[in-house]
C-alpha cells in the first residue's frame, strides 16, 4: 500500500460517520437512479413490443395520386406542369403488386393485407359495435403477435372455420361470450353468422374492446369490399430501420407509408419525459451525497493542518497532498457505486417479481424491468464526476498551506 493512500484511509478514519453518510447517500442515489431506470425501460421496451406486435412495424395505406395545374405566362403559349396538392385514395386497390413489389426490399422480412371495417355484434340479445379486422391468417402471423395473444380458444380452429372469429377479451366480457358460441356481424351487407373460435387479450384497451378478426373473404362479403385492403402491414429486420424504409417505400410505392415511430410518437415521448425526470430526480441525491462529501473532506483540511504541515516539511509536495485528498473522494466513490450496482441489482431482481396487474397500455402480471448495464454505467459516470468534484477544492485547499505559516499560527 502506497504511503499517500495509506494517510488517506487515516484521514478518513478521522471522520468516520460523515464519511459513512456520504457513502450511504451514494450508495441509494446510485441504487435508486438504475432500478428507476431499469423500470421506466422496462415499460418502454414491453410498450413497444405489444405495439409492434399488435400494429406491426409499418404500414402502408392510402394511395398517394399527385394533382398538377397546367400555367402559362400571359401572351405565351408555353406551359408549364406545377405540383399541386396532394389526393389522398383510401386503401390499398392492388394488394397483390403492391405485396409482390415490396419483395425488392430487404429490409421487409413480411407483408399481410388487412381489411378494416366496422360492424355491429349481435349475441345474446344485445348489440355492440365493433371493428372487424380481416386478415390472411398465414401471413399474418408473420407481421404480428396475435397468436401469442390467445387467452382462451385455439389459433388452430380459427384456421380451420372460413366462419370463424376471433374477439378481444373486453368484447367477450361485455357480450358474455365463451368459445364456440354463435354470433352475428351486421356490416355493409347482410348480417353473417360466425362462431367464436378463440379469445385474445394485448393488454391495449382500445384493441381490446374494439377489434375483433375474420378470415379476408368472410369480411369481403360482410362489408361488401370485393378487392382491395384496407392496408399492408409489414414486418422488418429491425425496428429501427423503419423512419428510413418509410418514404423510400412511399416514394417506390405511391402510398402513404407510416413507421410505428411516428404512429406512436406521443406514447415515445411521454416515456422519454419520465426516463429523464426520474434520472434528474434521482440525481439529486448523489448530488446532496457530494455535498455532504465536501463539507467532511473541508472539515478533514481544518483537523489536519498540523499533520498537512508536517507532510509538507517532510518533502511532500503540494500535488502530493492534493492526491491525498482526492485518493479520499476516489475511495468513498469506488466503495459507493459498487455496493450500489450490488444494491441496484438485488433492487431490479425484486422489482421484477412483485406482482401487479396492469392493463391498459400493455398486458403485464409484474413489474417489468430492462437490465441494461449503460443504466450502471451512467450512474457510475454521475457519481464519480459529483464525488470528485466535490473533493477538488478541499484539496486544493491543503495544498495551498503553507508549513512555515501553520507553524508560526500554531505557536502564536
Amino acid at each position: 500500500m502506497s504511503p499517500a493512500l495509506l494517510i488517506a484511509l487515516r484521514f478518513l478514519g478521522a471522520r468516520k460517520r460523515a464519511m459513512l453518510m456520504s457513502l450511504t447517500g451514494i450508495v441509494f442515489g446510485v441504487a435508486f437512479f438504475v432500478i428507476t431506470q431499469a423500470q421506466t425501460a422496462g415499460f418502454e421496451a414491453y410498450f413497444i413490443k405489444t405495439i409492434l406486435g399488435v400494429n406491426g412495424m409499418v404500414r402502408i395505406e392510402d394511395r398517394i395520386q399527385s394533382t398538377r395545374a397546367m400555367t402559362a405566362t400571359e401572351g405565351s403559349s408555353f406551359a408549364i406542369a406545377v405540383e399541386g396538392s396532394v389526393k389522398y385514395i383510401p386503401g390499398v386497390q392492388h394488394a397483390k403488386a403492391v405485396t409482390d413489389a415490396l419483395k425488392g426490399f430487404p429490409e421487409v422480412t413480411a407483408a399481410s393485407p388487412v381489411i378494416r371495417g366496422n360492424a355491429t355484434l349481435i349475441a345474446n340479445f344485445r348489440e355492440y359495435d365493433t371493428k372487424p379486422y380481416g386478415i390472411d391468417l398465414g401471413t399474418f402471423l408473420n407481421v404480428s403477435d396475435l397468436e401469442t395473444q390467445i387467452i382462451d380458444g385455439s389459433m388452430k380452429a380459427f384456421g380451420e372455420s372460413p366462419y370463424a372469429l376471433i374477439v378481444g377479451s373486453r368484447i367477450a366480457k361485455r357480450m358474455n361470450l365463451q368459445v364456440g358460441d354463435s354470433v352475428l356481424l351486421d356490416g355493409a351487407g347482410e348480417p353473417q353468422r360466425f362462431r367464436v373460435a378463440a379469445v385474445f387479450e394485448t393488454g391495449i384497451d382500445q384493441v381490446d374492446r374494439e377489434r375483433v378478426y375474420l378470415h379476408l373473404p368472410a369480411i369481403r362479403t360482410l362489408l361488401n369490399k370485393p378487392t382491395g385492403a384496407s392496408f399492408i402491414q409489414l414486418n422488418l429486420l429491425d425496428p429501427e430501420l423503419a423512419p428510413a424504409l418509410a418514404p423510400r417505400i412511399q416514394e417506390a410505392l405511391g402510398h402513404s407509408t407510416m413507421a410505428w415511430q411516428e404512429r406512436e410518437k406521443t406514447w415515445l415521448q411521454v416515456f422519454s419525459v419520465l426516463r429523464i425526470s426520474s434520472a434528474l430526480t434521482i440525481s439529486t441525491i448523489i448530488f446532496i451525497s457530494g455535498l455532504g462529501m465536501f463539507n467532511t473532506l473541508v472539515m478533514i483540511v481544518v483537523d489536519k493542518t498540523r499533520e498537512i504541515a508536517i507532510l509538507r516539511s517532510m518533502g511532500y509536495t503540494r500535488a502530493d497532498i492534493s492526491r491525498i485528498f482526492m485518493l479520499q473522494g476516489g475511495i468513498v466513490v469506488a466503495l459507493g457505486v459498487t455496493l450500489g450496482c450490488a444494491a441496484a441489482a438485488l433492487g431490479t431482481y425484486t422489482l421484477s417479481h412483485i406482482p401487479i396487474r396492469i392493463r391498459g397500455i400493455f398486458a403485464s402480471d409484474h413489474f417489468v424491468v430492462l437490465w441494461d448495464p449503460w443504466h450502471y454505467v451512467a450512474a457510475a459516470v454521475i457519481a464519480t464526476v459529483v464525488v470528485l468534484i466535490a473533493s477538488y477544492f478541499p484539496s486544493r485547499r491543503a495544498a495551498r498551506l503553507e508549513p512555515g505559516a501553520v507553524i508560526r499560527g500554531s505557536s502564536s
